[in-house]
């Protein structure tokens, strides 16, 4: 992945259709724009004075370059998440500039508007616990690794689906990792992660229980 002034230059001077439109958030802006290059399809994140602050960072960084690094992560990991292209940071005239190019990933939606349009209205409780079961294994491979997603709602995972009377075939991948970094222990992770899975996703109680006992069941097999 190169990350030379030129190609920061490049992907800053590009332009597309909005996907998010430039918002105010964290005292600076970040925008989303749709970009069709040599016949493919980007996403890239431009922001201005976006920044997170950490320990290492005690002044600042814009939070795409945050994000692309976690993305790269999860890419280690074998975790599906949309593919980072390019992602970098700079200051002009003292304030910070960042951006963050990643790969179409095609035909997914995120699972709340999934379940809002009825795609899970047909599955079988097989086939819905399926889709739990391949979630927990997918979330704890994260944790196992070592690394947090940072704001876990069932709206920042992705499904592509095709759902007929006889087949449930589906992928996941994990989306919105602007606050996502590593930590100490995976427990650490799980810690952070899960609750806040369980307070902003809508599956009924026994739906849940289910998803728990695959996750531990994961995070268990896997150690």
């Amino acid at each position: 992945m190169g990350r030379g002034n030129n190609e920061f230059e490049f992907w800053w001077g590009t332009s597309g259709p909005w996907v998010e439109p430039p918002n105010v958030r964290r005292s600076g802006t970040s925008g989303v724009q749709r970009v069709v290059h040599d016949g493919k399809t980007f996403y890239v994140k431009r922001q201005t004075g976006h920044l997170f602050r950490s320990l290492r960072y005690p002044t600042g960084r814009p939070t795409a370059l945050r994000e692309g690094i976690a993305l790269t992560k999860l890419e280690e990991l074998g975790i599906n998440a949309p593919r980072p292209v390019f992602y970098g940071a700079r200051k002009v005239a003292g304030v910070w500039q960042g951006v963050l190019v990643t790969k179409d990933l095609g035909g997914f939606i995120d699972l709340d508007t999934w379940y809002a349009q009825g795609g899970a209205a047909t599955l079988s409780t097989e086939q819905h616990q399926r889709l739990f079961k391949r979630l927990a294994e997918t979330l704890a491979k994260m944790h196992l690794g070592k690394w947090q997603h940072g704001c876990m709602r069932s709206k920042h995972i992705f499904i592509r689906a095709t759902v007929t009377d006889t087949r449930f075939d589906f992928e996941l991948a994990l989306l919105d990792l602007e606050k996502s970094h590593g930590r100490i222990t995976a427990m650490g992770a799980a810690r952070h992660d899960i609750p806040q899975l369980r307070r902003h996703s809508f599956w009924d109680e026994s739906q849940w229980q289910y998803f728990l006992s695959c996750y531990e069941q994961a995070m268990g097999r896997a150690v």
